[in-house]
């Protein structure tokens, strides 16, 4: 049985927990936030010295924001022992700079969900920096509990995993509101043109989850010659202009990733 601490309860770290909660296997998971108001059957920790009376293994997911990092980190420091590890889901804070507030004897590890992790459907792409193969596997284990986990071969690849994944579900967020906006300008009802293009996006990712083909065998399948949909996609496509907008928005989040990183 691993003893979870979740350093930090806000938007993501609530996300996981609700995640983790809505499954029953043995785990215990604490919460170690003074601010969160609501631990869903999760135990509270309410010292950071609470830990050391844990059992092991015990897993910290660092979810706190990252400018409150080396802080956290700094008052878990005195109550650590070489047999727990800690991974970090916050955005930006390089391996090197967890290490600088940790006893170097833990196992660490970095990893990137998002938030649809709260609906059991979430998408985590982890790497170890530092940790022994047990260590891996329950970071797998937890992060599975929510979804599907990749394993990247080294932590400079988790900036463009972010850039695609953890920011990904405001792109396609951002879409379905174009997609809603465009209804509603060509006439639909508001409430109608809301329920079409979200109910729409829900539909396609179940489809393409489901499924086993690629997103582009699936393209072709509702696409006709010459039909309504191929009218669309030529816009979309001309030019390249989606593709080049595509990767100038991912570029864009990946250099912010570094400059987040950097300072």
């Amino acid at each position: 049985m691993t003893q979870i601490v979740l350093l930090g309860c806000g938007k993501m770290g609530g996300a996981l927990l609700r995640g983790l909660s809505a499954r029953a296997n043995g785990d215990t998971v604490w919460v170690l936030d003074p601010l969160a108001t609501a631990t869903q059957g999760a135990r509270r920790l309410h010292e950071p010295s609470d830990i050391a009376a844990l059992p092991d293994p015990v897993t910290v997911v660092i979810a706190v924001k990252p400018d409150k990092v080396a802080s956290a980190l700094a008052a878990l420091r005195p109550h650590l022992r070489p047999t727990m590890s800690f991974i970090s889901i916050a955005a930006g804070v390089a391996s090197a700079t967890l290490r600088a507030s940790l006893d170097d004897k833990v196992g660490l590890l970095r990893a990137m969900p998002n938030i649809a992790v709260a609906a059991g459907a979430g998408i985590t792409a982890a790497v170890a920096c530092g940790a022994t193969p047990a260590q891996r596997a329950i970071c797998d284990d937890i992060f599975r509990a929510v979804g599907a986990v990749v394993w990247l071969n080294e932590e400079a690849q988790l900036d463009l995993a972010t850039a695609i994944s953890g920011s990904g579900p405001a792109y396609f967020y951002r879409f379905t509101e174009a997609l809603e906006a465009a209804a509603i300008e060509t006439g639909l009802p508001r409430e109608i043109a809301a329920a079409l293009a979200a109910r729409t996006l829900v539909g396609a990712g179940a489809l393409l989850d489901s499924d086993g083909r690629t997103p582009a065998d699936l393209r072709r399948d509702v696409t006709s010659p010459a039909g309504t949909t191929a009218a669309a996609l030529d816009r979309f496509d001309a030019g390249g202009q989606l593709h080049a907008l595509t990767l100038d928005a991912v570029r864009a989040a990946v250099a912010r990733a570094h400059e987040l990183r950097n300072g």
